[in-house]
């Protein structure tokens, strides 16, 4: 998990997006979205390809997968 949270915020800053935007984005309150990048929550499927989409990686990509 701690992959992933490190990867959502580097997308995050990479893109230029603050939290607050991002939550919109995903039509979640910007809490709920912090907690995605501090470990103490994890977004559902759907949140999941949402965040995938609006930063154009794949899902593996964005959860800090490695093709072997």
């Amino acid at each position: 998990m701690i992959v992933f949270q490190k990867r959502l915020a580097e997308l995050r800053t990479l893109n230029k997006l603050t939290q607050k935007e991002v939550a919109e984005r995903l039509g979640i309150s910007q809490p709920s979205y912090i907690r995605y990048e501090n470990g103490s929550a994890e977004p559902t499927l759907e949140n999941l390809i949402k965040l995938a989409d609006l930063f154009d990686v794949s899902l593996d990509d964005l959860l800090g997968r490695k093709e072997d």
